[in-house]
């Protein structure tokens, strides 16, 4: 009996200096898992290029070389309606630089020396033949002056047909599309802008091929000069 006793004492004892583990305290499997894991990673979300806007593809330097983008040749008879296709051709995006006369030339200049520099400084012009413009001699002195600077029909010169018969129409301008805006402005209007930035997109184009290609030619270059070094060491 005395021995019972003292085992039953000793087991007191051992369970007050090591209690059991509480289940209820105790991490679970679940938990154990949880903790060893990183926490994870918020889904990347999926974010499409972002296109170049249509001032983007028209930036060039090529584009900037020149001051005007197009510049318009009419009458004074037709200021009206070249004030509101220049709007047009001005607003955003595309914000095209265009040449107009009463607005754009220098006070006290002379006529010939303003006209010939807006000729020049300008990638296209537009030519709004009427039966005033060709009786104006400084309207055909301008169209004549355009021609000579674009001897190929490449888009640079716009002629456009306003109230004027297919007799009366200059020879010259016979070899090139024309555009006839007699009975629809507005439509008119949207293929002299279209005209323009076609001439301009190709413009830039050709300046971002020939750029390549010139990038491309000094590794071609460095491998020809190594290439003559080997042989002159072979030798």
């Amino acid at each position: 009996m005395a021995c019972f006793f003292k085992r039953l004492v000793d087991f007191k004892m051992n369970r007050k200096q090591n209690p059991r583990p509480n289940p209820v305290s105790s991490p679970r499997t679940g938990d154990r898992t949880k903790s060893r894991c990183r926490e994870p990673k918020p889904s990347s979300t999926y974010s499409p290029p972002v296109a170049a806007s249509p001032s983007q593809k028209l930036d060039c330097s090529a584009r900037w070389g020149k001051e005007y983008d197009v510049c318009v040749c009419h009458t004074e008879d037709d200021v009206t309606y070249v004030q509101e296709l220049v709007s047009f051709l001005e607003l955003h995006p595309h914000s095209l630089r265009c040449f107009l006369q009463l607005r754009d030339s220098a006070p006290g200049g002379a006529i010939c020396t303003e006209l010939c520099h807006a000729v020049r400084e300008s990638h296209c012009w537009v030519l709004v033949i009427t039966p005033s413009f060709l009786k104006d001699p400084w309207c055909r002195y301008q169209m004549q002056q355009a021609l000579s600077e674009s001897l190929a029909a490449n888009g640079r010169v716009i002629p456009v047909r306003k109230q004027l018969e297919w007799k009366d129409y200059p020879q010259e301008l016979r070899f090139m599309y024309s555009i006839d805006v007699w009975l629809d402005k507005e439509n008119g209007f949207q293929r002299i802008k279209h005209a323009v930035l076609y001439y301009l997109s190709e413009l830039c184009r050709k300046e971002v091929e020939q750029s390549d290609s010139v990038q491309s030619q000094p590794e071609s270059n460095v491998d020809r000069v190594s290439e003559t070094l080997d042989l002159s060491g072979n030798c």
